[in-house]
């Protein structure tokens, strides 16, 4: 019989990515930063406030009721002068803002665009334009908008507001542009926005997860450990530190930040899920209680739900995680990675036409699913259709590497099919791989060659 385990990977939890930053100058940090680069109420308040001498009566009363969020007031009478002066730079900037306040967006874009064309040194027109674009997911375009921003003179607006353009920069080049990433540029937008205005703890963990994306891990942890020092309770810090200390392996490490971290906050579900993964890198039993009592608490939250399933399944509990897989399938019944989950412990639980049907769906969803192709190779052989394990087998070999039990299979199910040259070719691949750790197997291998090799 082939074994299931050793060979069967198991999904494992993916741990929180927390980037970080390279060739920097100032301070790496790191830390999950926030992508939001909207501008404060405040400060657009300020942008509409410019010198009073140089704007007509109408849009200063128009400003005036911006500036008190009157925008029953305001819109007349900026829709009115721009009927007469639909090229006012200061006027379109005003209804932009406007717009955008009241969450006409694909208005505001228009507006601000007008203003931009009409008066192409206008900061606060760019700046407002960029930062929107951004906010509306539209990196390519809000990236030329705060580029063109940082060349400009801010005026009124002083330097902090073209910091802000800089330090939103740093956000759209570090998550890239078509799947793009430039950490590298990230840096050096971080670093503009740093010559212009003091670092804030925000900036700290920028730096930082530019620093990680940068692999430059050290940085990151430097500055992680340096925000602790300022606010030893910060779960981003404490976060995207432990983040790097089970990257490095260093787990008892990790596990003490955790622990003190957890205990405090309880509910936290990131570090909740660290301290997990960090508890079973370690093989330690109290993961599964740690879990449990998290599901308990928050039984509808589904990443910690699949990630207690698997490790009930790693601990053996297959029937209580296989429940868990039943439950989140039925909210997401074309998930091909809980239908593998699901479908190895049905394996485990020797219900093998029920997982091989369940892998058949997996692969039928994902055909890139290794998990469900090595799922679907084994319940075939077990359900007596080698011809199918043959198959998954050859697809699975696409996207998971081959290991001693996989040669095995493959030896077993040519056997079971009378492909004597290829039986003897996976069963001598399989010896000498296995290295004594299966020796059941190596045993049933030696007696298939000798009797294999009598036959004609």
């Amino acid at each position: 019989m082939v074994r299931l385990d050793g060979w069967m990977a198991s999904s494992r939890l993916t741990l929180l990515m927390i980037l970080a930053l390279a060739g920097c100058t100032c301070s790496p940090a790191s830390a999950q930063v926030s992508t939001s680069v909207q501008e404060t109420q405040q400060d657009k308040k300020k942008a509409v406030q410019g010198d009073p001498e140089s704007v007509s009566q109408e849009v200063a009363n128009a400003e005036a009721a911006i500036v008190k969020s009157d925008w029953k007031a305001a819109e007349p009478l900026l829709d009115s002068w721009l009927a007469a002066h639909p090229t006012d730079a200061r006027a379109l900037f005003d209804a932009g803002y406007l717009a955008d306040a009241t969450g006409r967006s694909d208005d505001a874009v228009a507006l601000y665009s007008k203003a931009v064309a009409a008066d192409s040194k206008s900061f606060e027109a760019q700046i407002s334009l960029g930062l929107l674009q951004a906010r509306l997911g539209k990196p390519a375009e809000a990236r030329v908008a705060l580029e063109a921003a940082t060349r400009l003179d801010a005026g009124a607006a002083g330097q902090a507001a073209k910091a802000k353009a800089w330090r939103a920069l740093a956000h759209i080049d570090l998550k890239g542009i078509s799947g793009k990433p430039d950490a590298a540029q990230a840096s050096i937008d971080l670093l503009e926005a740093l010559k212009l205005s003091p670092e804030t703890t925000e900036d700290t963990l920028l730096a930082a997860t530019i620093a990680e994306a940068n692999h430059v891990p050290a940085s990151a942890e430097a500055a992680y450990r340096r925000l602790l020092k300022k606010d030893p309770d910060s779960a981003t810090a404490i976060s995207g530190l432990a983040h790097l200390l089970i990257a490095q392996k260093k787990y008892p490490e990790a596990e003490e930040l955790l622990q003190s971290a957890h205990t405090k906050a309880p509910n936290d579900t990131a570090l909740t899920a660290q301290l997990a993964a960090v508890l079973v890198a370690e093989d330690k039993a109290e993961a599964v209680p740690l879990l449990k009592e998290f599901h308990e608490q928050h039984p509808q939250d589904a990443a910690m739900a699949r990630m207690l399933a698997e490790v009930l399944a790693d601990s053996g509990e297959y029937a209580d995680s296989d429940q868990l897989y039943v439950s989140l399938l039925a909210a997401n019944p074309k998930d091909a990675d809980l239908l593998a989950g699901h479908g190895q412990n049905l394996i485990r639980l020797h219900r093998y036409p029920e997982a091989l049907k369940v892998f058949e769906s997996a692969t039928a969803i994902d055909e890139t699913n290794g998990e469900a192709w090595n799922g679907l190779a084994f319940a075939a052989f077990e359900t007596h259709q080698p011809a199918i394990t043959l198959h998954a087998l050859t697809v699975r070999s696409k996207y998971l590497p081959e290991s001693a039990t996989i040669y095995f299979l493959w030896a077993t199910a040519y056997d079971t099919l009378h492909d004597k040259k290829q039986a003897v070719a996976y069963y001598h691949r399989f010896l000498d791989s296995s290295g004594g750790k299966f020796p059941d197997q190596e045993w049933q291998a030696r007696q298939r060659l000798g009797l294999l090799d009598k036959a004609p």
